[in-house]
């Protein structure tokens, strides 16, 4: 292996190494669950976990888009056979009894919601819930550096800083015995970062975007902070650094204001008495 490539290797995993250290993100009797989506991130994630010596699984949603999910579900499969990792995978239609691509449409045209809202909520309540059932103490998510600064400035724009509480390595700001733990072993690298090293360790991945993402307010805000970044190299990194800075005041603030409690359909955790997985199948419904 050449020196330069050997080198970068080292530096990125010890990057990664110390961000579990720093921000305390696996005790040693943790059993975690990384989220795969068959891309670099989650792979790249999965990969390092299992690497590090962590007890590790893998979970991933098959949300049956065409060949692209297709191709996502069976690099996984091959990822995890090479690897020795257990692998579960929950099909998003047999969970919710629609396809994400019905729901998607059928949503978008009556309520103007974006694929992404459609996608992430139901698929975000979908893995905290088969994961407790899998009794896993943490769930791993490939979210790199790049996802971190858009989610802090989309949150600013919009003015949601309650929902910018709940970021950083380890995420949440209130703790419920049916929430688990989610952390971001990537936190402090970027998405080039994560492409390169995935490039060089040839990871069975696709990298192309999901098909349904073009249309996102996040996909205008990555446009606006890579251009930014060209311009300005460290943006990103500034975003994320000022972020961690105030987050604890952020925790404070946002956990003695907000209360928690329980989907009155489902049972799940829930800001409001009706969820936001349970209200999108409501407007499907409806």
């Amino acid at each position: 292996m050449p020196k330069g490539k050997e080198q970068f290797i080292k530096n990125f995993e010890d990057r990664v190494k110390e961000t579990i250290k720093k921000y305390n993100l696996i005790d040693k009797e943790d059993r975690v669950m990384v989220a795969c989506s068959g891309g670099k991130d989650s792979t790249t994630t999965l990969y390092l976990l299992n690497k590090f010596g962590y007890s590790v699984e893998a979970i991933i949603i098959d949300l049956l888009i065409g060949n692209y999910s297709k191709e996502n579900l069976e690099n996984t499969k091959l990822f995890c056979k090479e690897n020795g990792i257990k692998l579960h995978v929950v099909s998003f239609k047999e969970e919710f009894g629609y396809s994400v691509c019905y729901m998607r449409s059928v949503l978008k045209s009556r309520h103007k919601l974006k694929s992404c809202t459609v996608c992430g909520v139901l698929r975000r309540v979908l893995l905290n819930k088969k994961v407790r059932e899998l009794n896993a103490t943490k769930l791993a998510t490939g979210h790199n550096l790049d996802d971190e600064a858009q989610t802090v400035l989309m949150n600013f724009i919009q003015g949601n800083m309650g929902l910018s509480a709940k970021l950083g390595p380890r995420t949440g700001r209130i703790s419920d015995r049916k929430f688990v733990p989610r952390i971001k072993p990537l936190y402090f690298c970027s998405e080039g970062e994560t492409r390169k090293y995935s490039e060089m360790m040839e990871f069975p991945v696709v990298y192309d975007r999901c098909p349904c993402s073009t249309d996102t307010y996040r996909s205008s805000i990555r446009d606006i902070l890579d251009d930014l970044e060209i311009e300005s190299p460290g943006i990103k990194q500034n975003l994320v650094n000022n972020l961690l800075d105030i987050l604890p005041a952020l925790k404070e603030h946002y956990k003695t204001t907000e209360k928690l409690m329980h989907c009155e359909l489902c049972g799940e955790p829930s800001r409001n008495a009706v969820c936001s997985a349970c209200g999108l199948i409501q407007k499907l419904r409806a």
